[in-house]
């Protein structure tokens, strides 16, 4: 099953020409999921050729206007296509009022069903076919949200050669067996999955924060996360500016990545304006310095998240 995350937009504070606002979206087969909808998301969605209309849920992590102006525009766009889903948009206190008001004052023509849900306490917020997604509280000038995409525990590796010793004809039996079923062979004898399969795998996490000072509560989280994308807005000279607001430094990321044991990448993403395409080098660099499997997110590249085993 396929994972993959696209990036969308990298830039914080103001588009640039070649750098979007922040957005993120995850396919995982079918399934499509926003992180974000800066300005700049649908060209971005157009670049990349991607499904837009069968995105189910769009996860905001503030509202703040670099991550929600591209939504307006998504909605109304999603209506010139046939779409038979509602669309979920799950975000922090005012989102609602958000959506709504750019509904009213834009006269938007929509012919779905969309569902704003407010999030009142961390946790669980959405829940698919062996997957979840949860939040967690960030900190920083407004309501602000990380989120984790996490999928269960998935069946251990099926041993033909087991099957075979239990007399277990090849078939529909052993397909039963992957799916976890207990099965009656000849002579009245029960198998159980345990029998011929290995001990249960990990399933993948992907990992989004952004706009956010960098509280430990964080690595709590994000831990174990095969892609852990996180906001390096600045260089460490910028350290006390970055507080300031409410940022963090891309070497303060990397510092989260390292007390968060199991990641096995972290890409920084919404960097300040300040910085040249050129320049964003001095903030990987103060990065690796700390976690080595650092890199760096550009508009328009993927990122596949592959199973451990």
């Amino acid at each position: 099953m396929n994972l993959e995350a696209f990036v969308l937009g990298c830039g914080g504070m103001m588009p640039l020409p070649n750098r979007h606002l922040t957005s993120v979206l995850l396919r995982r087969e079918g399934e499509l999921f926003l992180f974000d909808c800066g300005e700049g998301t649908q060209v971005s969605l157009k670049r990349l050729n991607l499904r837009w209309k069968k995105i189910s849920v769009i996860f905001v992590s503030h509202t703040h206007a670099d991550h929600v102006t591209g939504i307006p525009g998504l909605l109304m766009l999603s209506s010139q296509v046939d779409r038979d889903d509602p669309l979920y948009i799950i975000g922090p206190p005012r989102i609602a009022e958000y959506i709504e008001a750019s509904r009213r004052i834009l006269d938007m023509y929509i012919n779905y069903e969309i569902i704003v849900q407010e999030i009142t306490a961390p946790g669980i917020v959405y829940r698919g076919d062996g997957f979840y997604v949860r939040c967690f509280p960030l900190s920083h000038t407004k309501p602000c949200y990380g989120y984790t995409l996490e999928e269960e525990m998935r069946p251990g590796e099926f041993n033909p050669q087991k099957a075979e010793a239990l007399n277990i004809p090849m078939g529909k039996l052993w397909g039963r067996l992957q799916k976890g079923e207990t099965i009656e062979i000849e002579g009245g004898k029960m198998v159980q999955p345990c029998d011929v399969m290995g001990p249960p795998r990990m399933g993948r996490k992907f990992s989004y924060v952004t706009d956010s000072l960098a509280i430990s509560e964080i690595s709590t989280h994000v831990i174990g996360s095969d892609l852990f994308i996180c906001e390096g807005m600045f260089a460490k000279d910028l350290t006390e500016d970055a507080h300031s607001k409410k940022h963090m430094t891309a070497e303060e990321a990397a510092e989260i990545a390292r007390a968060s044991s199991g990641i096995k990448k972290l890409a920084l993403i919404h960097y300040s304006p300040r910085y040249t395409d050129y320049e964003l080098k001095y903030l990987l660099k103060e990065a690796r310095a700390v976690f080595p499997e650092t890199v760096l997110c550009r508009d328009h590249e993927v990122f596949p998240i592959e199973y451990v085993d």
